[in-house]
């Protein structure tokens, strides 16, 4: 298979599948983002021990970010509207879901920032 015809077919969501595959990674992206920085702000808190709050923040703004992109480009690049099944509405679900994770991680390094001094 060349090159082009690879490119051809993942242009039309051969490769990928149908429409919804690319939004519902974003959201698993950025919903696993959210799910460690949830805890990593409980231990920057003093809530919990164990691991390192720094690290699951940073973790967090790193997926989250990768998540938002991959909201907003597939949201970019769609075909028709919302209900026309290519998952334009679950891109438009996981940019802010991936923000706000993005700020989750965020507050985390701030609470870490501020049991450091």
């Amino acid at each position: 298979m060349s090159a082009s015809a690879v490119l051809a077919a993942a242009a039309e969501g051969g490769i990928i599948g149908d429409g919804r595959t690319g939004a519902n990674l974003a959201l698993a992206v950025a919903a696993l983002g959210l799910a460690v920085g949830w805890p990593s702000l409980a231990r920057a808190g003093g809530r919990t021990g164990g691991g390192n709050a720094r690290t699951g923040g940073l973790a967090a703004i790193a997926i989250s970010a990768l998540g938002t992109v991959l909201a907003v480009l597939h949201a970019a690049t769609t075909s028709g509207g919302p209900g026309t099944g290519n998952g334009l509405v679950g891109a438009l679900v996981a940019i802010p879901l991936g923000l706000g994770a993005v700020l989750l991680g965020r507050r985390t390094l701030n609470r870490c920032r501020g049991t450091d001094r």
